[in-house]
């Protein structure tokens, strides 16, 4: 029998990104341009995928690691304000046992030379599957590679 457990987090990430709100927004609202950094990298199997970015849309990816594990990702998203504002909720799965569930609001502001990037997340991590840490973790390396896109585009 499975111990049930939860732990709450919430994190807060600011950036300052050299491209301007709508380059910032496309890089997440745009197919291409978002699997140019999110999901890993590009020789991990991809399965699953959907991908609707509007109000009450939903975008989901199941990423193959090599050992086989699949690391599960269903998002919907809630509200949309074009080059201004995301809010959606997610959820992570692991060999489709759910992990976490998220509520995540990112918002963009012009800035001098660029743009102004907050990225606010409250999460639930279930069952000693995740934890806080690793999931800051990994956010920041996904807005590295955000940076990384951005700056080569």
């Amino acid at each position: 029998m499975t111990t049930r457990s939860t732990v709450h987090d919430s994190f807060r990430i600011e950036r300052h990104f050299a491209a301007g709100p709508e380059r910032v927004f496309r890089a997440f609202a745009d197919p291409a341009a978002k699997a140019k950094w999110f999901g890993g990298p590009e020789e991990l199997k991809r399965e699953d995928e959907e991908f609707d970015f509007r109000e009450g849309g939903r975008e989901r990816m199941t990423t193959v690691l090599e050992d086989g594990t699949r690391i599960g990702f269903t998002a919907t998203y809630t509200d949309v304000v074009p080059d201004e504002r995301m809010v959606y909720t997610y959820e992570m799965s692991m060999n489709d046992r759910r992990i976490s569930v998220s509520v995540a609001t990112i918002e963009i502001r012009g800035a001098r030379g660029g743009s102004d990037f907050v990225l606010v997340e409250q999460g639930v991590y279930l069952d000693g599957l995740d934890n806080p840490e690793q999931r800051r973790q990994g956010t920041e390396q996904l807005m590295d590679a955000l940076a990384k896109s951005l700056a080569a585009s």
